[in-house]
C-alpha cells in the first residue's frame, strides 16, 4: 500500500482529540487522516441530545480545523457509506472507538466484514468505558447481577490506562470528489429545534465540546470534589460534577475522570464516592451489553403482571412539573429548561411516577430519553428499572419514596424549589414542602392560591402509597 494511503477515522460518540485511541493509533503510524461522522436518521438520539449532538459536531470540526483538517459529515447508513468511502479514498485502514449497544455492535461487525472483503483492515479501540464489559465476570464466567461484587471485581482488574494526549502531529486527507456534493455542514444536519425553539434554556446552561468538558472537570476537582460525598444529595448546592453530558458524548473519557480524581488533593471518601458513580455507569453498560432490551422489558419478568395505570392527565402533569408536589415539580421543570436534573431529584421524580401514579416506568424512560441532554442508553433505563424495582440490584417495589420527606431532608430551606417553582418563592420553608397542608390564608398572603397559582396534588400521598402496595401484593399473589 502506498505510504500516502490515508486512514479513515470514523467518529461516533467520541467527540474529542485527547484520549482518543483510534485517532492516536492512526496518527502514530503517520497516516493522513480522513475524519468522518455518519448522520444516520434511524440512530439519532432524543430531541435534547440532538441539540447537544449539533454542538458536538461543531466543536469537533472546529478542533480539527485548528490542526489543518475538518470533520466530514455524511448522511446515510454506515453499513454502506463507510466501506464505500474507504474504497473511494484508497484507505489503508479504518479506525473507530467501540460502542456497546446491540445495534451499534451489529453495524460495526457488518462494516468490519465488508471492509475485510475489500482487503481493508478495520481496527477498533476501547475508551468509552473503564473496563470492557466482557472482562468483568463472575468466577463462573457469567455477568454480575449485583453492583457491589461487580465493582469489586472490576477494581481488581487494576487502574485504567493513563489518558492519551492529543497527537503531536495530525495530517489530513481530502474527501473523495464523489462524496463532496453530499457532504453536510453541522448547520445542515437539521438537529436543532426551529418552530418552536425550545432550546433557549439549554443554550444558557451548556456549551458542548472538549474544551468546556475539561474546564468543567478542572472546576469540579479543585472546587467541588472535597465534600462531594456529603453535599451531592442536596440539589440547591452546586456539589455535583455536571459532567454527565460531556461523558455521554465523549468530550471526556471515564479514564480521564478517573485519573484526574485519583490525583486530586481531596479526602478518600469523596474520591471513592465519585469512583462508585463511575462504577455504576460501568455496571449499567455491562447490563445493556447482556440485555439489549433493558429499555423495553422488565429485567425481572414477574413484574410483567403488575397492573399499571393508564392516566394521560397525570402523566402530562408529571412531565410538565404540575403535580402539586414542589420537589417533583422543581425537578421536572429543571429538566425541561436545562435538559438535566440533579441525581437525587431524578430518583424522587421517578419513584413518584412509578409508585405514586402507578404509571409504567417505560413512560418515564421515554420522556427522559427525549428531554435529557445526557441521556445514556444504558444508565437511563437501568436507573428507571432500579426505581421501579423491576431491574437487577433494584430497590424493592414496596420501598416508596416520600416526596415530602425527601424535600424536607435534601432541600430543607426550599431554595431549589423556589428557583424552579417561582410561584412558591415567597412561601416559608416550613410550608413549602407540602403547601396543601399549610394554612391557606397564610399561603394566600404569600401570593399562592392552590388551584390557581399552583396546582392541588394530583394524588394524596397516603392513598398513592396504599394503592402501590396493593398492586404489589396483588402481583405477589399472582
Amino acid at each position: 500500500m502506498p505510504a500516502a494511503a490515508p486512514a479513515l477515522i470514523w467518529f461516533r460518540e467520541d467527540f474529542r482529540l485527547a484520549d482518543n485511541a483510534a485517532l492516536s493509533a492512526a496518527a502514530q503510524d503517520g497516516l493522513p487522516l480522513l475524519c468522518v461522522f455518519v448522520l444516520d436518521e434511524a440512530a439519532l438520539p432524543g430531541a435534547a441530545a440532538r441539540w447537544w449532538l449539533n454542538g458536538a459536531l461543531r466543536s469537533l470540526d472546529a478542533s480539527l480545523r485548528e490542526h489543518g483538517g475538518c470533520l466530514h459529515i455524511l448522511r446515510g447508513g454506515a453499513r454502506e457509506l463507510i466501506p464505500a468511502l474507504a474504497r473511494a479514498n484508497g484507505a489503508c485502514t479504518v479506525h473507530w472507538n467501540r460502542r456497546y449497544d446491540r445495534t451499534g455492535r451489529e453495524i460495526d461487525t457488518d462494516v468490519k466484514a465488508t471492509l475485510k472483503a475489500s482487503g481493508i483492515p478495520a481496527h477498533s479501540f476501547g475508551g468509552a468505558l473503564l473496563y470492557e464489559p466482557w472482562t468483568v465476570r463472575t468466577r463462573t464466567n457469567t455477568p454480575f447481577q449485583v453492583f457491589t461484587p461487580f465493582w469489586k471485581a472490576a477494581r481488581q482488574l487494576g487502574e485504567p490506562r493513563p489518558p492519551l494526549p492529543v497527537p503531536a502531529k495530525l495530517t489530513f486527507s481530502r474527501l473523495p470528489e464523489a462524496f463532496q456534493s453530499s457532504e453536510l455542514s453541522p448547520q445542515q444536519c437539521d438537529l436543532l429545534p426551529v418552530s418552536p425553539d425550545w432550546a433557549s434554556g439549554l443554550r444558557d446552561t451548556w456549551q458542548p465540546g472538549e474544551a468546556p468538558a475539561q474546564q468543567a472537570l478542572t472546576t469540579f476537582v479543585s472546587d467541588l470534589l472535597p465534600d462531594y460525598a456529603s453535599h451531592r444529595d442536596h440539589p440547591a448546592v452546586p456539589a455535583t460534577s455536571r459532567l454527565s453530558p460531556y461523558l455521554r458524548f465523549g468530550h471526556v473519557t471515564p479514564g480521564q475522570l478517573w485519573h484526574a480524581i485519583a490525583q486530586a488533593d481531596a479526602p478518600a471518601v469523596d474520591k471513592d464516592k465519585f469512583f462508585a458513580e463511575l462504577g455504576w455507569r460501568e455496571f449499567a453498560w455491562s447490563i445493556l451489553f447482556e440485555r439489549p432490551d433493558v429499555a423495553t422489558r422488565n429485567l425481572r419478568p414477574e413484574f410483567d403482571a403488575l397492573p399499571w395505570r393508564t392516566d394521560p392527565a397525570s402523566l402530562k402533569a408529571w412531565g410538565m412539573g404540575r403535580t402539586g408536589y414542589p420537589l417533583v415539580d422543581a425537578g421536572m421543570r429543571e429538566l425541561w429548561h436545562t435538559g438535566w436534573m440533579h441525581n437525587r431529584v431524578r430518583m424522587v421524580v421517578a419513584s413518584f411516577l412509578v409508585k405514586h401514579l402507578l404509571i409504567d416506568w417505560r413512560e418515564g424512560e421515554r420522556w427522559f430519553t427525549d428531554t435529557l441532554v445526557d441521556h445514556d442508553p444504558a444508565s437511563n433505563p437501568m436507573n428507571w428499572q432500579w426505581n421501579a424495582g423491576t431491574g437487577v440490584d433494584a430497590a424493592p417495589f414496596f420501598r416508596i419514596m416520600n416526596p415530602i420527606l425527601q424535600s424536607e431532608k435534601f432541600d430543607a430551606d426550599g431554595d431549589y424549589i423556589r428557583h424552579w417553582v417561582p410561584e412558591l418563592a415567597r412561601v416559608p420553608a416550613a410550608m413549602i414542602h407540602a403547601p396543601w397542608a399549610a394554612d391557606q390564608q397564610v399561603l394566600a398572603a404569600c401570593g399562592v392560591t392552590l388551584g390557581r397559582d399552583y396546582p392541588h396534588p394530583v394524588v394524596d400521598h397516603r392513598i398513592a402509597r396504599e394503592r402501590a402496595l396493593a398492586a404489589w401484593k396483588e402481583l405477589r399473589g399472582a
